[in-house]
């Protein structure tokens, strides 16, 4: 397992929130739901992204946009109108205090405000990552607040891939959500390695050491097998090398000694592992290399600040949606600066 699959793998959208939005000139939106991770792209028209303090970005149709949170930031016609609507957490959608997502809704999956005749509205689709996803926190922390993706690019399956969310999203089938959910996930999961690849991306130190001859096997064994009992010397015998320099060589590539990348990695798989109710503290303990519960809950608490029953509590937590009340109308309710895909920062035209 290379080390990007490693990463990317377990991150999964779990009824990710997903919206088409179709607005009239002119418009603004304020987004602060303090979302992990997001992505906008239009399907028609412009769209400006403004991130707090940043640089704005143009898109046009078919850039794909992707938004490192918690940070705000505001996506608008033009660069200048003021925002007119605020996006907060839970998907509460308002104006001057007021709840509005209802009164815009316009259908499965959409909303907005569009004038009539109007054939100049924007039509933008985003989709949001509900809740942090642990296994990719350290794919995320290299992540540049905003990274663009340009429309036909090298990218012909990030473009198909939007066509197809585009159509899917207009649908109501069973497992209708699984399907959404997987082409967020790809269509991220596109975005990224086009960043990654790109020779003069900021790419995070232990994507490029993936490919050094000895710190590459070694990044793959710990991946492959992360509840073996691994010390340097076991893992230099393996990849051929000696333990020194194993312990040298990987620290220098990746930014830290291989048994420190191990314990991150082990206690990202674990958080993961820990959202789905079925699995107790002591059967993840033993999938990722743990002697016991207490010695898991124990590292977890130290590095992340919580226990796991608290870490599966908040994942599992359900705010509010904007998506409850466009289902029912009736119902109330890294870096900062822009980078393409490519590697390039600035603006992406």
């Amino acid at each position: 397992m290379d080390t990007l699959t490693g990463l990317l793998d377990g991150p999964k959208a779990r009824g990710a929130f997903l919206l088409r939005s179709i607005l009239s000139p002119p418009w603004s939106l304020r987004i602060e739901d303090g979302a992990p991770l997001a992505v906008v792209t239009p399907i028609r028209g412009d769209a400006w992204i403004l991130p707090d303090g940043g640089t704005p970005v143009r898109l046009s149709p078919g850039d794909v946009a992707v938004l490192r949170g918690p940070a705000p930031y505001t996506v608008a016609d033009t660069p200048d109108t003021p925002v007119r609507v605020v996006i907060g957490p839970g998907q509460i959608c308002s104006r001057d205090g007021v709840d509005v997502a209802a009164s815009m809704s316009l259908g499965l999956r959409t909303w907005g405000e569009v004038r009539p005749g109007d054939e100049s509205s924007a039509v933008l689709l985003s989709g949001t990552y509900q809740a942090e996803h642990e296994i990719g926190r350290r794919l995320l922390a290299h992540l540049p607040a905003l990274l663009v993706r340009p429309a036909g690019r090298g990218a012909a399956t990030e473009d198909t891939l939007v066509h197809l969310l585009a159509a899917e999203m207009s649908r109501d089938e069973p497992g209708q959500e699984l399907v959404l959910d997987r082409l967020l996930d790809l269509l991220v999961v596109g975005v990224l390695r086009s960043w990654l690849a790109a020779p003069d991306s900021s790419a995070p130190a232990w994507y490029r050491a993936q490919h050094d001859r000895v710190v590459g096997p070694a990044l793959r064994l710990l991946h492959d097998d992360p509840a073996r009992a691994w010390t340097v010397a076991a893992l230099a015998a393996e990849v051929g090398i000696s333990r020194a320099g194993l312990a040298r060589r990987f620290t220098a590539l990746v930014g830290e000694p291989p048994m420190a990348y191990l314990a991150a990695w082990r206690l990202a798989l674990a958080a993961d592992l820990f959202r789905d109710p079925e699995h107790t503290v002591a059967s993840v303990a033993r999938r990722v290399g743990y002697g016991n519960a207490f010695a898991l809950s124990t590292a977890f608490k130290r590095v992340r600040g919580i226990t796991p029953q608290e870490h599966r509590r908040l994942a599992g937590g359900a705010g509010r949606r904007l998506g409850e009340a466009i289902a029912d109308p009736g119902s109330a309710g890294g870096t900062d600066e822009p980078v393409t895909a490519d590697g390039r920062t600035g603006t992406p035209w």
